[in-house]
């Protein structure tokens, strides 16, 4: 599976792919991609038309994108919003499937705290992904958002797994076969009182 993580900002937006198979995540591409200056709807023109020549080049199965928070300035969470749309609009035109994590929930699942500063993200890619040198900041929290959604599809493998395995044993124990063995070893006994 190829996931593009995407950290949409109206001056700077992160671009992160990775690819994934198995419990293996491998680094495809990341660029912070620094916009011009001037009029907003410029910004968002040039932040849509790079992803769409992203998503053309690294044909990704899905999108992850960082949540908005409003923090103290309602202004720049408004912004931020465009940024977003500009960024699910080339997803959602190109047919992929976006999926949202907030920032807490991805630097506590890539780094461990959900406080965790852009230094330790940082960080962590480049260990994660086995990097030489870690990446920008704005591409580094791109892949941590397409890190945590690997790791969180992992994680849903695996209790799908331990389910499974639950409802085969729930499933054995519960047959006829299993009363037998069970009549056989305790020599007919079935722990029922007369």
């Amino acid at each position: 599976m190829t996931i593009l993580g995407i950290d949409p900002g109206s001056q700077i937006t992160g671009v992160g792919v990775i690819t994934v198979c198995g419990d293996d995540l491998k680094h495809i591409y990341s660029e912070s991609l620094k916009l011009p200056q001037g009029e907003l709807s410029i910004r968002l023109q040039e932040i849509y038309s790079r992803l769409q020549k992203v998503i053309v080049q690294v044909k990704p199965d899905i999108v992850v994108i960082e949540k908005v928070f409003v923090a103290k300035n309602p202004r720049s969470a408004l912004v931020l919003g465009h940024a977003r749309g500009a960024a699910m609009l080339a997803a959602t035109n190109n047919d992929l499937p976006v999926i949202e994590y907030s920032a807490t929930e991805i630097k506590k699942t890539v780094v461990g705290r959900g406080q965790a500063d852009k230094i330790q993200v940082q960080h962590m890619m480049r260990v994660l992904l086995g990097l030489r040198v870690a990446p920008e900041v704005d591409a580094s929290d791109a892949l941590a958002a397409a890190v945590c959604h690997a790791q969180h599809q992992q994680m849903n493998a695996a209790i799908k797994i331990a389910r499974s395995a639950d409802d085969t044993k729930n499933i054995a124990a519960t047959s006829p076969d299993a009363d037998d063995e069970k009549a056989r070893r305790t020599g007919g006994k079935t722990g029922v009182a007369r």
